[in-house]
């Protein structure tokens, strides 16, 4: 049988290991809102974002994975049907220790939260395969990301990833 070819989404020359900033958006398999609800209703006008158990799972599997590869991961949003951060590796390795990757990062949190998840009774996959990454140019991008996931939850009826 054939499959259709898979269309490469990273960089092939890229070095993901290099120090950078990187804006990272992961979505859960089918888009199922299980990570978190968002809530109206706040006096100052800013939606409440509840984590769910699975939220709460993903929430300490992000700080696991930036203090397993000695990265930053801040800010991150955690939003019902997906998570958008900013991966920050700030130098490359000189020991012999291998440098972390964006992709091993992003693939330590997605298999760490899995596995938690399914301890807790989830059923089927948490993640959708593969996750966007956009490599962050400069002061102003990085002030533009940072506010866009800051203001997620308040826009989340417009937001792409959003289901009803």
């Amino acid at each position: 049988m054939d499959f259709p070819e898979r269309k490469q989404v990273r960089l092939p020359e890229y070095d993901y290991s290099a120090p950078g900033a990187y804006f990272v958006t992961i979505c859960t398999q089918n888009r199922r809102c299980i990570l978190s609800e968002i809530r109206r209703g706040d006096p100052c006008g800013r939606p409440s974002l509840t984590f769910s158990p699975y939220g709460e799972i993903v929430a300490a599997c992000i700080k696991h994975a930036a203090e397993l590869y000695g990265v930053q991961i801040n800010p991150f949003v955690i939003m019902p049907n997906h998570i958008h951060f900013i991966c920050t590796i700030d130098s490359p390795r000189a020991t012999a220790r291998v440098a972390p990757t964006l992709g091993r990062i992003v693939g330590a949190l997605k298999s760490l939260s899995a596995n938690q998840c399914r301890e807790k009774g989830l059923k089927g996959k948490l993640w959708q395969r593969s996750y966007h990454e956009h490599g962050i140019r400069g002061e102003a991008d990085y002030r533009e990301i940072w506010e866009y996931i800051d203001t997620n939850p308040a826009k989340w009826a417009e937001d792409r990833y959003y289901t009803a």
